[in-house]
């Protein structure tokens, strides 16, 4: 294919570089893949073949100047593939995986590159380079070591093996889930089954089941994560019961899309690959190039935290046992229905009440939008101009004060069945100074939509999400660094949910919520009462929140802290283990993900480290003791903040820089005190 004939092997000419997704056809990623796979071997082999002296000119600058032609079709395809995917984009994804694998190994077990990153790290004091281009070259040979650069050819060569059957078995767990997920989705014959639901649910699910030929049906579509945000108001104990029986049932229902096995050769392979790079588990492997360093410190921080996780859990579960008549007992399919009545009657708070103020919106400009410019003066100009990879997706441009250009942002909202679960942020251009690349970054998230002319209600954990992925959006777009490998959110994966984490402060701050939440029919701003309860009740049911993601992470870390010598054969008896093991084996409270559908540990990036979240948690919660000590939603805070965190990226020491912002390590007491964890 001519060169000008496939938009992925030239610069974008759009603004910011933007893809051209009008010119986007399928037959373009197949041959830009190969292209790219081909001129980068080409680049990094004629590195590694130079006979000059390495210097860091003609190895690392060269090798970040490599790849470019991969870098822009990967990030459109895996951006698609995960938001829009169809038939073709499912199959390219098997076929591309293993290729994938097999391309970094390439580069990255390359001996004559290897050797000569070797030679530059041993100088690298001595090259009078500034501290970015130092720790560029420690990156590089940490990384390059952990993925097996000094192993011998026949070790390499079943090194390479490993990669490339675990870059398919999560492909296809993805695919799995996907798939099932679907065809899970559950239905019902009458509005009266869902009672509880405000129109705007009834509409999303109605439409849900139009898009599906059931016309004057509802149906229910599943989210990412063991429960549903629905199960709250649905006041049909059957019908709760059904929802939660079909999230659980995911992946282990028999058949084409039963991901068990998948689980148990997946974790096996790490294992093996583990032992072959030098650790004894694939927990000790990823830890090693994280903040926690050891599978220890993360057991001794998690195990801190179940037990009295898990003895709140049991007090809550009592309270709610009293609302139940007898002969009943609570089921995880009660806990949120009946939490809700609980909250209400001690603390009159009524999540659904809320809803009518989440208009998305509104959310989105007089809240979002607005604290990011309070705080760090940066503009949003919606670009209808610019076409973006779906229909739905909607491309803003974002200044600073002074007008001068940050980036774009893709706000892809809503649910549908071609989008992967849960929420998230992808780059699909990076900002590199080497490069002179601009940032454009894309939120993804699950909202259920609304019949044409309905309003988008969102729900108090759908704003909270989206206020959550923005921070991600806002680490990406305030990068400025000189070298690729540091764009954007390219950090310790402990770290990366950290300024995510920051950014959901905002959603109840005093002079943001009274900006934004206001009633979508009457026009009234939310009662401050009714946000004072808020606050009031913020460590509420903590117990339970606290005890379903401490049972995930803790079943990641059990997965992956099995031996090469350990034999696991059942996927359920494992997880039962596991859990009672900590305590936490408690049937009303369910494990955030299952393992069968814990895309984030077996598809998703977050093997051995989905302790990730609570881990950076510690900063966020000793952040937001900051920013109350000095004022809050201030420019001053703001520049602090975006100067010495997010605008570093990743070029420097996560931990270092968190130092220089805060002026002292963090400290995990606000943690525990806003987790109900203190006494």
């Amino acid at each position: 294919m001519a060169d000008t004939a496939n938009p992925f092997l030239t610069p974008s000419p759009l603004p910011y570089q933007l893809p051209p997704f009008a010119e986007i056809r399928d037959e373009h990623y197949r041959p830009a893949f190969d292209r790219g796979f081909q001129e980068q071997l080409a680049e990094v082999q004629a590195i590694a073949d130079s006979p000059d002296e390495p210097t860091f000119e003609n190895t690392m600058l060269a090798l970040e100047r490599s790849g470019q032609v991969l870098q822009r079709v990967a990030e459109v395809f895996f951006n698609k593939s995960s938001s829009d995917s169809t038939d073709f984009t499912n199959a390219l994804e098997e076929e591309i995986a293993p290729l994938l694998s097999a391309h970094q190994d390439a580069i990255r077990l390359n001996p004559a590159l290897y050797a000569r990153i070797q030679r530059l790290h041993e100088r690298r004091h001595d090259l009078g380079l500034a501290p970015e281009g130092v720790y560029l070259i420690e990156r590089y040979y940490t990384e390059f070591t952990l993925a097996g650069a000094g192993l011998d050819d026949e070790q390499k060569e079943r090194l390479r093996d490993y990669n490339q059957r675990l870059s398919t078995l999560t492909t296809r767990f993805e695919k799995n889930l996907l798939a099932d997920t679907n065809e899970l989705a559950v239905v019902f014959d009458s509005a009266d089954e869902l009672d509880g639901l405000g129109e705007g649910e009834l509409s999303a699910a109605a439409e849900a089941a139009r898009e599906r030929g059931l016309d004057g049906k509802y149906v229910v579509t599943l989210v990412l994560p063991t429960g549903h945000p629905w199960l709250a108001n649905l006041t049909d104990r059957r019908s709760r019961e059904r929802i939660m029986a079909a999230s659980r049932s995911r992946g282990i229902r028999g058949g084409e899309h039963d991901n068990r096995e998948l689980v148990l050769e997946i974790t096996r392979l790490r294992a093996e690959r583990a032992r072959l790079l030098g650790f004894d588990t694939h927990a000790a492997f990823v830890t090693a190039d994280e903040t926690a360093r050891t599978p220890e410190a993360v057991a001794d921080m998690l195990g801190r935290l179940a037990p009295p996780a898990a003895r709140n859990a049991r007090a809550e579960q009592a309270a709610l046992q009293q609302q139940l008549g007898d002969g009943e007992t609570v089921e995880s399919w009660d806990w949120a229905k009946l939490t809700d009545a609980v909250r209400q009657a001690t603390y009159d708070v009524d999540f659904a009440a809320m809803r009518p103020y989440f208009e998305a919106e509104r959310v989105l400009r007089d809240g979002v939008f607005y604290a990011a410019t309070k705080l760090y003066g940066i503009t949003f100009e919606e670009r209808p101009d610019l076409v973006a990879y779906h229909p739905e997706a909607r491309v803003f441009e974002v200044r600073n004060e002074d007008g001068s250009g940050l980036g774009l942002y893709i706000l892809d909202l809503y649910t549908r069945d071609s989008k992967r679960g849960g929420a998230w942020m992808n780059p699909l251009i990076s900002q590199s100074e080497l490069l002179d690349y601009p940032t454009v970054v894309v939120n993804n998230l699950n909202v259920p939509k609304p019949a044409a002319g309905e309003p988008t209600l969102l729900t108090y954990d759908e704003t909270n999400t989206l206020f959550h992925e923005f921070g991600h959006a806002l680490h990406g777009l305030f990068a400025r660094v000189t070298y690729p490998k540091f764009a954007g959110t390219n950090v310790f994966r402990d770290f990366v949910e950290f300024p995510s984490q920051v950014n959901e402060m905002w959603m109840l701050w005093p002079e943001v919520v009274a900006n934004y939440a206001v009633h979508h029919e009457t026009g009234e701003r939310m009662p401050q009462e009714l946000i004072d309860k808020l606050h009031a009740s913020e460590s509420f049911n903590e117990g339970f929140a606290t005890s379903e993601y401490l049972a995930a992470a803790l079943l990641d870390q059990a997965w992956h802290r099995i031996t090469a010598d350990d034999t696991v054969t059942d996927v359920a008896a494992f997880e039962a283990e596991a859990l009672a093991a900590v305590g936490l084996d408690n049937p009303a409270v369910p494990p955030r993900y299952a393992s069968t559908y814990f895309a984030h540990t077996f598809s998703g990036g977050y093997d051995a480290g989905y302790y990730s979240y609570i881990w950076s948690e510690v900063l966020d919660a000793d952040t937001v003791e900051w920013f109350k000590e000095n004022g809050g939603l201030t420019r001053a805070n703001g520049d602090r903040f975006r100067d010495r965190l997010l605008g570093v990226g990743g070029s420097k020491d996560p931990l270092e820089a968190y130092r220089d912002f805060r002026g002292r390590d963090a400290v995990i007491e606000p943690l525990l005190k806003r987790r109900g964890l203190d006494s």
